[in-house]
């Protein structure tokens, strides 16, 4: 029986790689995404596999977005084995004391609360199911570790997602709830298109950096995925080694 796995962001990026890569391996995929075209586009390229996918636009960061998504889920499947909570935004970069209220919120809106909020929708759903558990894998960064310059609100939302993230695989051990975060580093997405061409240092330079094929980081979520209940990966760190993540700073 094919396991069934909701993605968020799953137009675009990692969550589209991650999308067709879990397609292709025998799980049923729920896309989820704001934007219907990008995800129709996204299954489309999953050929004869996209008969295993399920396309629901919603909101993230909206409860009532959120709870009719979950419902719909439940309804169609009657369960839920997987959550990546994939989707994000970032804002361009900005100095502290010049980072806006609609920037902040809507980093955190998005990154955070919307991470919260599936999560306890995916939480409620693998609780009461029958068998009763399943797997929440929240994406992380690099910045849930160490920041970039001029980068508070995103630095904030990810630095935050580590704790949720501890917090639900607490409390959910009871339940067979498994809880863990990916932290990614310069996957060549378009979030990421600027490394190659260069992108600002803590010691004020701009310097080139690495990336990786975003294939390398479906494989890693495809591991996750396919792992027992009785194991966790609490922390998964993937990156192109030669970015300067042991050195920022």
């Amino acid at each position: 029986m094919k396991k069934i796995a909701l993605i968020t962001g799953a137009g675009s990026g990692i969550g589209k790689t991650t999308t067709l890569t879990l397609l292709q391996n025998n799980f049923q995929v729920v896309l989820c995404g704001r934007n219907v075209e990008k995800l129709e586009q996204t299954l489309a390229e999953a050929g004869s596999a996209a008969d295993h996918g399920s396309c629901i636009v919603a909101d993230v960061s909206n409860p009532a977005s959120v709870l009719s998504l979950f419902s719909t889920v439940a309804s169609k499947f009657g369960r839920l084995d997987v959550l990546f909570n994939n989707a994000g935004t970032n804002i361009p970069s900005v100095q502290f004391e010049d980072i806006s209220w609609d920037q902040w919120n809507q980093v955190i809106s998005t990154n955070l609360t919307g991470s919260f909020l599936c999560a306890q929708a995916a939480y409620q759903l693998m609780k009461k199911q029958n068998p009763q558990g399943g797997r929440i894998i929240n994406n992380g960064s690099i910045s849930a570790h160490t920041p970039r310059p001029n980068s508070a609100a995103y630095t904030a939302s990810k630095h935050a997602i580590s704790g949720l993230t501890k917090s639900i695989a607490l409390d959910g051990r009871k339940y067979g709830i498994v809880c863990s975060q990916i932290d990614i580093g310069n996957a060549l997405t378009p979030m990421a298109a600027k490394m190659p061409t260069g992108v600002p240092q803590a010691d004020g330079s701009v310097a080139i950096e690495p990336t990786m094929d975003v294939q390398h980081v479906a494989d890693a979520v495809l591991h996750m995925a396919q792992l027992p209940l009785s194991v966790n990966m609490p922390f998964v760190t993937i990156l192109a080694s030669g970015m300067p993540y042991m050195g920022r700073g």
